[in-house]
């Protein structure tokens, strides 16, 4: 038996006011439909079929690299209809799962706990209590307890507008009967609309028990409609990153000031991190660790040992153990320090490779670099790596010291436990174990003045 999930993702999202289709707004840097999908596809022997309209080659286009199979919805006539677009690709022997593509924090454990009350004889329908259920399809029970039919807001009385648990939307069923069903829809109601909350009634017209499964909470079924609704759920999801990132063992000054937009491929024991740090994409931290204040981290590996000070920006980087990174250090893509290396205050490292105890401290540009170990680089030195259209490397050997305010112009090879002077413009290849400088004579002029302004 196959399991098909049919996301609904054809709505424009006016309330939004964006031009920006609503399924691909982002949600810790990934779009909702995203987050719907990465979720569905844990769910065994599971295919996808994504229902598109308002922006479908933009929609298609974020999610290309899925294993989606696309259906275009020309005409929004309400989720019924929708579903109906997708009856093609249903076989009668399928379990079909209905979600939205706008409710990202969904569980994988709800959709399980919901698909195990599928069978031949039953419907499974997945709803949630509110202290407030002003507009939601309420559940209308029976006075067995047993749900007879869904009545949305618009179209319900006073009594039922009272009933607390409402309708999310997200449903399980037999392929077979949710197609016979499907045809016999009608949209004779306020918003002339195809319901498919109307199936409800018809299951149970046919002798098929709605099993009910609730919601853990609120917030897992909540669909994003507006740029409050979709701020909310980014700090529901940050709380939830927060929380399982202490219970690993990681230390948070404040959990409510931490995002998580991605994933950990490794965490260790014994992190502590500071207010306003930002994870995006995979990232590796391994034991011991201390991260400062707003630090920005991007498919990063920090192993053990490293101290991070505050106002660090490190992107596709490796950073070795015992390392002590900023403060206002930037580490740009394929940096790749040793362990024991110091990167001080507003350094900058590009595409550069640095070898174990090596020493960066301050006010550095340092790009297309191999520098090797125990090298001391002065405060100002830059590495003029690029002649406007070339990228050219310099070497750095073991040792070697270079002076304040020195720029080496690359290509050039700095010799093993070689001395550069400071403020040395270097060409040239230096020797090892020698002292390299450039000055201009030094001059001062007698009776020299300053310029005046005329008044």
């Amino acid at each position: 038996m196959a399991l098909k999930t049919i996301i609904l993702a054809a709505g424009q999202g006016t309330r939004m006011c964006s031009k920006l289709p609503k399924v691909l707004h982002k949600l810790a840097n990934k779009t909702l439909l995203q987050h719907v999908c990465d979720t569905s596809f844990k769910l065994k022997n599971n295919h996808l079929i994504v229902v598109y309209g308002h922006g479908g080659v933009q929609v298609k286009h974020e999610l290309a690299s899925l294993n989606l199979t696309w259906i275009e919805q020309t005409q929004q006539l309400g989720t019924g209809h929708a579903v109906q677009q997708a009856a093609a690709e249903i076989e009668d022997s399928d379990t079909v799962l209905i979600l939205y593509g706008d409710v990202p924090l969904l569980k994988q454990q709800t959709l399980n706990n919901l698909l195990s009350k599928v069978s031949s004889n039953s419907l499974a329908l997945l709803t949630v209590t509110l202290n407030n259920p002003t507009g939601y399809g309420r559940i209308i029970r029976d006075n067995n307890q047993q749900v007879i039919k869904i009545v949305e807001q618009k179209d319900a009385d006073a009594l039922e507008q009272q009933v607390q648990e409402v309708n999310t939307g997200i449903l399980a069923v037999q392929g077979k009967k949710l197609k016979h069903w499907l045809l016999q829809l009608q949209n004779d109601n306020s918003q002339q609309e195809y319901y498919l909350t109307d199936v409800i009634a018809m299951a149970v017209a046919d002798g098929i028990e709605v099993k009910t499964q609730q919601a853990p909470n609120v917030d897992e079924v909540l669909g994003v409609n507006n740029r409050i609704q979709l701020a909310h759920l980014e700090r529901v999801y940050q709380l939830e990153q927060a929380e399982a990132l202490m219970l690993a063992g990681v230390s948070l000054c404040d959990p409510n000031r931490i995002d998580v937009r991605g994933s950990f491929s490794k965490l260790g024991q014994d992190i502590t991190i500071d207010i306003n740090v930002i994870f995006i994409g995979t990232n590796s931290i391994a034991d011991n660790v201390t991260i400062g204040a707003n630090v920005i981290i991007k498919n990063s590996t920090i192993e053990s040992g490293v101290v991070i000070l505050p106002n660090c920006i490190i992107e596709d980087a490796v950073v070795g153990a015992d390392s002590r990174i900023g403060p206002f250090a930037r580490l740009r893509p394929q940096t790749k320090l040793a362990a024991k290396v110091h990167v001080g205050n507003f350094v900058e490292i590009k595409k550069s490779s640095i070898a174990t105890g090596s020493k960066i401290n301050h006010l550095s540009y340092i790009g297309d670099s191999i520098i090797g170990s125990g090298v001391n680089i002065g405060a100002g030195t830059i590495t003029c790596n690029y002649d406007g259209v070339n990228k050219f490397q310099t070497i750095i050997q073991d040792g070697a010291f270079i002076g304040s305010n020195s720029q080496l112009v690359a290509p050039v090879n700095i010799g093993k436990n070689a001395t550069i002077g400071a403020g040395s413009t270097i060409t040239k290849n230096t020797p090892d174990a020698q002292l390299t400088l450039t000055r201009a004579k030094q001059i001062s002029i007698k009776n020299w003045h300053r310029p005046l302004k005329n008044s």
